[in-house]
């Protein structure tokens, strides 16, 4: 039996039409693919990011203190997730004062009391003020040691007291900037020292 030139048409645009849908869904199943593959890798870069800011999160650690009950001294803040280490205070130069390592992680007034009362005289008896100093100290993570200096800012007051020298107190410990050296705490200094009247 033989097909009619109708049949043979016909028969030709089913096979056209499967063609379509052949290539269609090889089009479809290569998108799906690369869509899967495109998610895949943005999982993986989300991923990365947040390891590296948990990983940043992590070892970020602010030096923080608290004045003593006397107001002679700052007691530097433990954290169990960052012991501190070495700790170095250094002073302007001004002051005279030669820098000091903390073993007790303490910043002492007697470090710099003689010198600041000195810097300080020829004003009113009660004043306050502050001291730029560069602290440069080392905290671990994970056993990891990481070192990192800052300039933070020893806030001091005076009273007079009768018949005897001025008292100096210690306020606070406020972080000024990240990084410094011993030239931008001179500075630093050479503009916040109080003038007398």
């Amino acid at each position: 039996m033989s097909e009619t030139s109708d049949q043979a048409q016909t028969r030709r645009r089913w096979i056209t039409l499967a063609e379509v849908v052949a290539v269609a869904g090889v089009v479809i199943a290569a998108l799906t693919l690369y869509s899967n593959w495109q998610e895949r890798r943005d999982a993986a870069a989300d991923k990365a990011v947040e390891q590296a800011s948990a990983t940043r999160d992590k070892t970020r650690f602010l030096l923080r203190g608290t004045v003593a009950k006397d107001k002679r001294s700052i007691a530097l803040v433990r954290e169990e997730a960052h012991p501190l280490g070495d700790i170095r205070v250094t002073f302007p130069t001004a002051l005279g004062v030669s820098p000091q390592d903390s073993v007790t992680q303490t910043i002492d007034l007697d470090w710099f009391d003689d010198a600041l009362r000195k810097a300080t005289d020829g004003g009113e008896d009660d004043r306050t003020g502050r001291l730029p100093v560069l602290i440069r100290y080392t905290y671990f993570t994970d056993d990891r040691p990481t070192t990192r200096q800052a300039i933070y800012d020893l806030v001091w007051s005076t009273h007079g007291r009768a018949g005897r020298s001025r008292a100096v107190e210690l306020v606070d410990l406020r972080l000024r900037e990240s990084g410094g050296s011993q030239q931008r705490i001179d500075a630093l200094w050479a503009r916040a020292m109080p003038k007398a009247p």
